[in-house]
């Protein structure tokens, strides 16, 4: 989820490069070596290998959470390291924890069977993969998430469109090969989950290059990955710019994943300067290998016109400054543009309360490097920006879209506390939202995740299946509805990555999938979907989704408390954690 994945200048010294090259070569000759082995890993001996992940990421979470808090100048036990727990050991617990789900019946696809599905008005195939569970039902009701199928995928022929690695008749099932993943420096849990996807869902064994903003990970990963590295089908390696094109250039790397910036791609593929731009004008890459990635967008919030209460307005508000504001803004699905109506009489209530949303926020420290310059850029680049600042330090700019604005707004990434404002006309919801959804289609660059803010009485005028209609019209990987795509980022069974269709010469959010832990072959997105606003519906009701706040919300006051629960309840999931992460959740 990182957007400019800048190589810090951890220059070698010339006496020690070529020692660190040899290093480098004796590790993926030893990958190399690895990949019969596995391949030929038993179906059971992976499912061993995740439990013992489980454990080790337990034993490593208080130090790991710790170090990326006080990377990301965060107070120690303020309620903010609650991001760190969930976007950390969280993430990469409840991906072990799916995967060994689907592993326990993979053969056949018999974990299908658990997966109920249907069609949309096209035709296309839907898979609910959220909840599946009681524990998801228990702590998520009200969460709902659909990975869609590309046309073409039936009820009838989906068990041929799934888990291929797994199926003897696939020519998938007896590949192996070296992949190489350069990780993300903004997020934790990118890194060690690209690393899974490739293992399990792919059959390669990794080589994993650390972003040197957050390589502080490779003491916690090196333990928590240890069953891998023991195996001799991982290795973690440190490093600048140097060791990265030494790695993208290695005849034994056979595959990349990369998390991080446009630019840094098109440099592994294309070359750099002035040779990068002929080859990429020429079609001639310099890297020819098979490359995936997944590499940000400005990315949208609708928000659609409807009769909200004051206590709508409120909550949606912080639902809203989350998007913007988790981990700084320095998320690939950060909220850049918000889209609403200028006719909706609510707008300037909704603006306002937002706005007291970020003066309040926790002061945030800008962490990730170049966050200065491009808050610059985007106040040099519009005539109409005012600065909201934030308790203690920091600041969080808006700019409207609307007038003077400069074009790049809508076209480059900030990656920094900056929101674009784009006001519409209508008031009519249906025809704004296919306004809207026009809008961020022609006129915003990417399509990794867009969020749609709707009241359900709002979806009811318009008619479930005709909202449903729009939203295929929508060209996003990931869709959210009332609700943060941030979260379908925590939901492993669903699918992350841009939209399919993008080229090596026009890669905007990047190409291919990671996580889906169902293993679908040819998904096309996920549509993630929660209540408009929380409320008990009973009183033994132990929901998440219908207390007052998530616990991913920048305003949650139990944060840190609820993300250790919630660590330690997927590490061994049981009846009795449950009241105390209901309390904090509750008094959040």
């Amino acid at each position: 989820m990182n957007s400019d994945q800048t190589e810090a200048a951890l220059s070698i010294a010339p006496g020690s490069q070529a020692t660190a090259f040899a290093d480098l070569d004796r590790d993926l000759r030893c990958l190399a070596d690895s990949r019969a082995h596995w391949v030929g890993t038993t179906v059971a001996e992976r499912i061993a290998i995740l439990g013992e992940i489980k454990g080790a990421v337990m034993s490593v979470a208080h130090g790991w959470v710790e170090a990326a808090a006080k990377s990301k100048g965060i107070a120690a036990g303020t309620a903010l390291e609650g991001e760190e727990w969930l976007a950390g050991p969280y993430a990469l617990m409840v991906y072990c924890n799916q995967m060994m789900r689907t592993l326990s019946h993979v053969e056949g696809a018999r974990h299908l069977d658990q997966v109920p599905m249907r069609e949309l008005a096209n035709g296309q195939l839907v898979a609910r993969v959220l909840p599946n569970s009681v524990w998801d039902h228990v702590l998520l009701s009200g969460i709902k998430a659909d990975v869609w199928m590309e046309p073409g995928v039936t009820r009838a022929n989906i068990r041929q469109h799934t888990a291929a690695t797994y199926d003897p008749a696939s020519p998938r099932h007896k590949t192996g090969k070296v992949a190489l993943v350069l990780g993300a420096g903004n997020v934790a849990a990118i890194a060690p989950l690209d690393v899974l996807h490739k293992l399990i869902a792919e059959n390669e064994v990794v080589i994993l290059k650390l972003n040197p903003i957050n390589d502080y990970l490779a003491a916690f990963l090196q333990t928590a990955l240890k069953s891998l590295v023991d195996r001799g089908v991982l290795r973690i390696v440190r490093g600048g710019k140097e060791i990265g094109e030494f790695l993208c250039n290695h005849p034994l790397v056979e595959t990349i994943h990369i998390t991080g910036a446009g630019a840094t791609h098109d440099a592994i593929v294309w070359g750099a300067g002035a040779e990068g731009l002929a080859s990429k004008a020429a079609g001639t890459p310099r890297n020819t290998r098979a490359i995936t990635s997944e590499l940000g967008a400005v990315c949208p919030t609708i928000v659609v016109p409807g009769p909200w209460s004051a206590a709508d307005i409120a909550f949606q508000a912080e639902q809203v400054a989350t998007q913007k504001l988790h981990n700084a803004g320095f998320n690939c699905v950060a909220c850049q543009v918000l889209v609403v109506s200028r006719d909706w009489r609510q707008k300037a209530a909704f603006m306002s309360a937002l706005e007291r949303i970020f003066a309040h926020a926790a002061g945030r420290s800008l962490y990730y490097p170049g966050a200065a310059e491009r808050l610059a850029a985007f106040s040099a680049n519009n005539t109409n920006v005012r600065s909201v600042p934030c308790t203690g330090s920091g600041e969080v700019l808006i700019a409207s879209l609307n007038g003077q604005s400069s074009a790049t707004v809508r076209t480059v990434e900030v990656f920094a506390p900056a929101l674009g404002f784009a006001e519409l006309a209508g008031a009519d919801p249906e025809l704004f939202l296919q306004d809207a959804i026009r809008f961020a289609n022609e006129e915003l660059y990417g399509t990794l995740g867009a969020n749609i803010v709707i009241h359900p009485a709002t979806i009811a005028r318009i008619g479930r299946k005709r909202f449903e209609e729009l939203l295929i019209g929508l060209r996003y990987g990931t869709i959210a509805v009332n609700t943060w795509t941030g979260v379908g980022f925590l939901t492993p069974q669903a699918t992350w990555g841009a939209f399919p269709g993008h080229t090596l010469d026009d890669v905007q959010s990047g190409i291919g999938m990671v996580h889906n832990t169902c293993l679908f072959d040819r998904a096309q997105r996920t549509v993630v979907e929660a209540p408009f606003r929380p409320f008990p519906r009973s009183l033994l009701s132990l929901s998440f989704a219908l207390l007052p706040r998530p616990p991913w919300f920048i305003t949650h006051r139990r944060g840190r408390t609820l993300g250790r629960l919630l660590v330690a309840f997927q590490y061994r999931p049981g009846w009795l954690k449950i009241p105390r992460i209901f309390l904090n959740a509750l008094l959040g």
